[in-house]
This record gives structure tokens, sequence and C-alpha cells, in this order.
């Protein structure tokens, strides 16, 4: 029975990452993502900030945790603030689950560890961004509870 574990990524999880990541609508092979530098020093920042966190959703398919395969992350960012009482918010971001594994129940798993996380840490609120045109997202983000209280902006640099 394979298990599921939610944890900091660690460096030999960078290829499946960003697999999951380039992999919008298909399974990417890790063995074909290209590492640049520009991603090492990316993870390099995000992993020795203690207000960044890149989480991945790990499947365990034997007892000694050998086999293992990243089914999912997402990047967490604590954010300070003086609203809510001066608690923190979480912003979770480059929130994916492996295409093929989509509508299995790992999504809600991977965000609902990923709260309970944030609410250990002190967070009063947990926001994320979704692309407009994803409505599968937005139906799976609102079943979690997430209202559309904002509408969000962006721009390109």
């Amino acid at each position: 029975m394979p298990v599921l574990r939610l944890r900091p990524a660690d460096r030999s999880d960078l290829t499946a990452v960003l697999a999951l990541l380039a992999g919008e609508d298909q399974v990417v092979d890790p063995s074909t993502v290209t590492v640049t530098e520009a991603y090492e020093r990316a993870f390099a920042a995000i992993a020795a900030d203690p207000r960044n966190e890149m989480l991945v959703l790990v499947e365990d398919t034997d007892d000694q945790g050998g086999s293992r395969t990243v089914v999912g992350c997402l990047q967490a960012t604590y954010i300070p603030g003086l609203g809510k009482g001066g608690a923190e918010r979480v912003l979770f971001e480059a929130v994916r689950i492996r295409a093929d594994r989509r509508g299995s129940g790992l999504g809600r798993i991977l965000m609902e560890r990923a709260i309970v996380r944030a609410r250990e840490r002190g967070c009063g609120l947990v926001q994320l961004t979704s692309n407009k045109e994803r409505e599968d997202a937005h139906r799976f983000y609102s079943g979690l509870g997430f209202a559309r209280s904002h509408d969000g902006f962006k721009l390109v640099l």
C-alpha cells in the first residue's frame, strides 16, 4: 500500500518538481529536464529562506521508502503582516499534481496537508492565485473552502 508524505523538497527532487511544472497537461519524464544555473540558484534560495518552502507530495511504494515518486508540489511563502492581528499569511504558488494522477484525490491531500502545516506555523490566512482560464482548478479550490474574494494583478518585468 503506497504511503503519501508531504515534506520540504531537497535537491534530489528538483528535476521531478521541474517536470511537474513543465507538464501542464502531460507527464514529463524528470530525466529529460535540464536543470539550469537559474533553477539551481532559485532552488537554493528557496531552501535557504525560512519564509519559503518548496513542498513535495511523495508516494512511497515500498516499506523502506526506497521507491518514491514525487506526485505533487507547491511553493509556500510565509508573509509577515500587520493585518489579521499580526499573524503570518501563506501564499501557495506552483501547485501541481502529476497530469496522469489528477482527479485521484492527490490534490486535496496536498492542499489539506499544506494547510495543516501553515496552521501549525501560526498562519491566519492562506491565499493563492489561479489562472483565470483554469475553471477546473477554480472549482477544486472552491471545494476546499477558498473564496474568490479579490482580483489579482500582475506586471511582467
